[in-house]
């Protein structure tokens, strides 16, 4: 697993690196969500992992 330092970790205000992800009605694509209005990524680990 990739580590980020808090140097390297995005601040209010960064742009957001390009990325996309698997889903259930195909591929999501951040650049074309954010042409479409404000987005809102949350992000949590693992489901029963401590951390």
């Amino acid at each position: 697993m990739k580590t980020v330092n808090q140097e390297s970790a995005l601040k209010v205000g960064d742009q957001a690196p390009e990325f996309s992800v698997p889903s259930t009605k195909g591929k999501i694509v951040l650049s074309q969500l954010v042409e479409q209005g404000p987005v809102v990524l949350a992000l949590y680990p693992k489901d029963f992992t401590p951390g």
